[in-house]
């Protein structure tokens, strides 16, 4: 899966668990600022991707998140090492 790809994966998971349309988010958005995600919608998102995606997300990776970019950037390169 290209970086392009998972970022659209991740945006859509995200959109569903705080409830906006697909394009309010982008990489730039930081969820616990503009959305007010608590740690129990991080574990749901978490929990979505790991099904969607087909790997574990450990659960130090997704506290450090700090926006949406760097969400993918760490699913990505996990998914990367895991090839």
């Amino acid at each position: 899966m290209e970086r392009a790809e998972l970022a659209l994966v991740v945006s859509a998971q995200i959109a569903k668990v705080v409830g906006c349309e697909e394009d309010g988010i982008t990489e730039a958005t930081d969820l616990r600022e503009e959305y007010e995600v608590d740690s129990l919608e991080l574990m749901e998102i978490g929990t979505r991707l790991e099904n969607v995606l087909g790997n574990r997300i450990d659960v130090e990776d997704l506290m450090g998140m700090q926006n949406v970019g760097d969400a993918v950037d760490v699913l990505y390169k996990r998914m990367q090492e895991r090839q």
